[in-house]
């Protein structure tokens, strides 16, 4: 996967956007980061901070861009964006459905200074619809598109639930995606398009596991479903340290598996048992045994064919072997460690550029590159367009 001849104009900032980015950016692609001249992606201030002196979060999701800071709101800015235009073959915004017509930088427009474009815009809640021009964050889309549903509401597991992200990083994994599915089909002949992608969209479609019931008739509860902790040998449970495990013995070979290992053979014919007072048992009878040892003595004692996990912290997972092994984290000598491209192959870049770019770093070499000369972005910085 080589991007390298590819250029993306992002619009985007904070989280959902910049993130589908990064991963273009790993995957060699050019992208700028277009700024407003005032405060620009405000990730960049947005504490914590890294030893380089910005944000974490924008840290992160931000290196190897180049920056250009432009008054879109200006016609002389808008004139420069339309020539940047001319030599991109993405533009991605992040502004709310409506947005981008008034800036006059919308699809339709741009069409008339590149006809090839891929022109991707994430939303909250995409471009049509009651809910199209509404804010939301993570825990609004979540709550439209249920997800919820796929969680436990024992409180006891509220920890280990990260639904607050799943909207953000999902919208953007999925205009990654969205993308490159645009520009390869642009190498096939189609020429350019328009992708509208919602980020509830996209967790409704995380949602598959309880779909199927909900659209025919029923309405499936958090602890009621097979993958929503309603059967005992596919759960989480705690340990005697206060960590938890996972067991997700959804096969019989692996539920007989942990059970002899755990030396509790008389559960092994329980397995698949729909009568209620036996699931209660079974529950019953994990959560007890569970609890009579730590999480490592349990991850020590159990093989690997007894399908049992760790819950981690944060900083457990990260630090992980598993991790570490496939090289997911990346501790470069001249920058902060971040989680870098989540893939491996024969084709995928091993190393990235790992700066992160100032507000308006690269404004003139930018527009030199698109015929403004000197004079021209002197001018232009007087009148307040660029930074």
């Amino acid at each position: 996967m080589q991007l390298d001849s590819v250029r993306i104009l992002d619009l985007s900032r904070l989280l959902p956007g910049p993130y589908a980015t990064q991963l273009l950016a790993d995957a060699g692609a050019d992208v700028v980061k277009v700024e407003d001249t005032d405060a620009g992606d405000y990730a960049r201030y947005t504490p914590p901070t890294t030893d380089r002196d910005v944000g974490a979060l924008f840290d992160s999701v931000n290196r190897g861009k180049r920056s250009i800071a432009l008054d879109l709101k200006s016609e002389a800015g808008t004139t420069a964006f339309y020539r940047l235009v001319e030599e991109a073959d993405v533009v991605f915004e992040q502004f709310r459905p409506g947005v981008a017509d008034r800036l006059e930088i919308d699809y339709e427009t741009l069409l008339e200074y590149n006809e090839d474009l891929v022109y991707c815009s994430l939303s909250g809640y995409g471009g049509t619809g009651p809910y199209a021009e509404r804010a939301g964050h993570d825990l609004n889309y979540v709550g439209v598109a249920g997800l919820l549903d796929m969680t436990r509401e024992d409180e006891s597991m509220a920890p280990q639930i990260p639904g607050y992200q799943i909207g953000d990083l999902g919208g953007g994994l999925f205009a990654a995606f969205s993308i490159i599915g645009g520009l390869l089909s642009r190498e096939l002949g189609n020429g350019g398009e328009y992708i509208d992608v919602s980020m509830t969209d996209v967790v409704a479609s995380f949602s598959q596991a309880v779909a199927h019931e909900a659209l025919t008739g029923g309405d499936p509860r958090p602890g009621e479903t097979a993958l929503t902790g309603g059967v005992p040998w596919y759960d989480v449970y705690e340990t005697a340290d206060g960590r938890y495990v996972t067991l997700a013995a959804l096969e019989p070979k692996f539920w007989t598996a942990f059970c002899e290992e755990a030396g509790r053979e008389d559960l092994v014919d329980l397995h698949g048992t729909e009568d209620s007072a036996e699931l209660t048992a079974v529950r019953e009878e994990l959560e007890a045994l569970f609890a009579t040892r730590s999480r490592d003595a349990w991850l020590g004692d159990l093989s690997d064919e007894t399908m049992v996990g760790p819950v981690c912290t944060p900083a457990e997972a990260v630090d992980h072997p598993q991790l570490e092994a496939r090289g997911l984290i990346e501790r470069p000598d001249d920058a902060p460690p971040r989680i870098g491209f989540p893939a491996r192959g024969s084709n995928v870049p091993e190393s990235h550029d790992e700066s992160v770019p100032g507000h308006g770093e690269h404004t003139d070499e930018l527009l030199a590159s698109v015929g403004y000369d000197e004079d021209d972005r002197a001018a232009l910085r007087d009148a307040g367009v660029i930074r």
